[in-house]
């Protein structure tokens, strides 16, 4: 399985449109170097062909390649409803550039 979708993040992003986009983020220390890190936006990615699209349960799922069969999982968390979508189980890489 390339994603696991918690049942609270289901549901969560069928009321935002159905859509998320998992992919890589870079992040850059303050000394130079950098990381790349998994991020979920709730959101069609702008170039959608670079992505692997799945659909499942009611959603659309944009997948980075990069991430695909890494144990990912997608839920959400937040308070006084305030949430955000988030993913877990992808370690950070050290950025390419």
């Amino acid at each position: 399985m390339a994603i696991e979708v918690s049942e609270r993040a289901r549901e969560w992003l069928k009321k935002k449109g159905g859509v998320a986009t998992v992919r890589l983020s870079p992040r850059h220390g303050c000394c130079g170097g950098g990381a790349d890190i998994a991020v979920a936006e709730t959101r069609a990615p702008d170039i959608p062909e670079r992505y692997t699209r799945l659909e499942r349960d009611g959603l659309v799922l944009y997948i980075d390649p990069k991430l695909l069969d890494q144990g990912l999982r997608l839920d959400v968390e937040g308070f006084l409803g305030l949430s955000h979508l988030f993913v877990e189980g992808a370690s950070p890489t050290r950025s390419k550039e």
